[in-house]
């Protein structure tokens, strides 16, 4: 890891026109070719085996190299991180809304993984699950290497219980306590999920905790984790969340304009 990033990894083609690695990177990446010649000349770029290639390296189909990204200009999210628990194990944040959890897209040193990394030295650190950029909230990050398949595995077998609130509109004619259910679809390469015809598969149980003339304050608990599960489901019963960018429609928000948070907070993990 290298500050606060492992190396990328890329995968060669089964079958190229290209005879060496740097012929198939310039092809791939073009807009890279003097960044790609510097680091193979510094010895940067390797093979699966930890192998420094150089640019007369023969391309192995279906082979693997690894090299460091250059970090991208990223609008910096001024917001702090707060540490919830940490010992020799398990690290426990309160994520500030806007913050991603780990690196993706656009987002690769502002995201929490990497300022944590960076901060408390801790080289090895993932994240046993995550948080939509826009919610805040806690993240379990594991320290110890050698559990990181235990924590995951506990969340994936939903064997975590996640409880988030959220602020939304408050409709009179609606009752709670109530459970949403519906089938959640988030085709490849786009950025929304939405409810579609078929079988549930998710569900959200809802409480009106307290309200206000015509807001209220909810609390939210999965036993799903789709991505957008739960502003899709209060989106579906009129109440969107408040500052939600996506739902009902899409805002088309500045990724940098930090004015309205979405009104959606993690607040309890057990």
């Amino acid at each position: 890891v290298r500050d606060g990033l492992g190396p990328t990894r890329i995968r060669m083609p089964e079958y190229s026109p290209f005879g060496t690695v740097l012929e198939y990177l310039v092809a791939r990446f073009p807009q890279d070719e003097s960044r790609l010649r510097y680091k193979l000349n510094a010895r940067e770029v390797v093979d699966a085996d930890g192998q420094a290639l150089t640019e007369n390296s023969p391309l192995v189909p279906r082979s693997d190299i690894y090299l460091y990204r250059d970090p991208p200009v990223e609008p910096v999210v001024p917001f702090p991180i707060e540490i919830v628990h940490h010992d020799e194990n398990i690290l426990v944040i309160d994520k500030p809304h806007f913050l991603p959890t780990i690196p993706r897209g656009g987002h690769i040193l502002q995201t929490a993984l990497v300022r944590l990394r960076e901060d408390l030295d801790l080289p090895q650190l993932v994240p046993a699950h995550r948080l939509d950029r826009v919610t805040a909230g806690l993240v379990l990050f594991v320290v110890e290497p050698s559990l990181r398949g235990a924590y995951q595995t506990l969340f994936q077998d939903r064997k975590v219980l996640k409880v988030y609130e959220a602020i939304a509109p408050y409709d009179p004619s609606l009752r709670f306590p109530r459970t949403v259910r519906s089938r959640i679809m988030k085709e490849k390469n786009t950025f929304e999920a939405h409810e579609v015809d078929g079988e549930p598969n998710a569900e959200t149980f809802i409480e009106l905790v307290e309200h206000r003339i015509v807001r209220g304050r909810y609390r939210l608990q999965p036993t799903t984790g789709r991505r957008r599960q739960l502003r899709l489901h209060m989106n579906s019963l009129g109440l969107p969340i408040i500052g939600d960018d996506l739902y009902p429609v899409a805002s088309g928000r500045a990724v940098d304009d930090y004015t309205e948070p979405l009104q959606l907070l993690a607040a309890t993990l057990e």
